[in-house]
């Protein structure tokens, strides 16, 4: 069986895949001290206490966060007996090109999401992101990664503003009922909720407009769902698409490497 583990800035997930579904997927905070031990007694009392039995023979990690990749690759070696894939790393190859400036570091989890959005739904597509940042990655008609948009998170941006602003306090990203507000509370949670329902759209249609071509649009990340509330800003929602595409990285280096 196959471990993906998408390591992000906040949070880190892993899934263990059986070749033709997902068994089991599990979420933990993202600390770079964290050993492989830890991660080994976290993971397996996780599948003790939901009796899943999991041969896992192969690893592959995708890491916005460069510092956890050492302790993920211990742990492997370590418990698992593998050598992990570590999507962009020389040795793991992409079955997309990546067509950005000379000497640009493109994050893993965007190249994960264009590989996975062009296995899912062909090319000419916008991948939007909400994690920890809200990322824009436009895949071109052949699936490359051609670039993209970055903004501040949802969340970034309300705790932004709540430090900065010592009046305001720290609120939940919610759809309010009004768009005007008659508290400080709702107030800013339409603020952020309809002022990234513009962001989203705004910058939707500027990449359509400058690719001059229909173009799908695909979102994916925690907070995805909230925003399928606001206007007809999605064609498709993916829950698990980074996952999906480290699948389908993992298999093409397996073709590879017995070609």
């Amino acid at each position: 069986m196959l471990l993906c583990i998408d390591c992000g800035n906040t949070n880190t997930v892993f899934s263990i895949w059986d070749g033709t579904s997902f068994v089991a997927t599990w979420r933990t905070s993202t600390e770079h001290q964290r050993t492989a031990d830890q991660y080994y007694v976290w993971l397996s009392t996780l599948m003790n206490f939901q009796k899943i039995e999991a041969n896992i023979t192969e690893v592959i990690i995708s890491s916005t966060v460069p510092r956890v990749v050492f302790n993920l690759r211990v742990f492997s070696d370590r418990y698992f007996g593998c050598r992990p894939l570590v999507v962009g790393k020389p040795e793991c190859r992409l079955p997309v090109d990546v067509r950005v400036d000379e000497g640009t570091q493109v994050g893993p989890d965007r190249l994960v999401n264009t590989v996975a959005g062009f296995s899912k739904y062909g090319g000419d597509l916008i991948v939007v992101d909400f994690g920890t940042a809200t990322t824009f990655d436009v895949v071109d008609t052949d699936g490359a990664y051609v670039g993209g948009v970055i903004a501040p998170g949802v969340n970034l941006s309300l705790q932004a503003l709540h430090e900065a602003a010592a009046a305001l306090p720290h609120v939940d990203v919610t759809k309010p009922a009004r768009v005007v507000g008659t508290n400080t509370v709702a107030c800013m949670q339409s603020g952020v909720f309809w002022g990234y329902v513009g962001l989203v759209n705004g910058v939707c249609a500027r990449i359509k407009e400058e690719r001059a071509r229909p173009m799908k649009v695909i979102s994916t990340g925690g907070l995805a769902p909230l925003f399928q509330q606001g206007d007809a800003l999605f064609d498709h929602f993916e829950d698990d698409l980074t996952m999906h595409g480290l699948t389908v990285i993992h298999e093409y280096n397996k073709e590879l490497g017995s070609s």
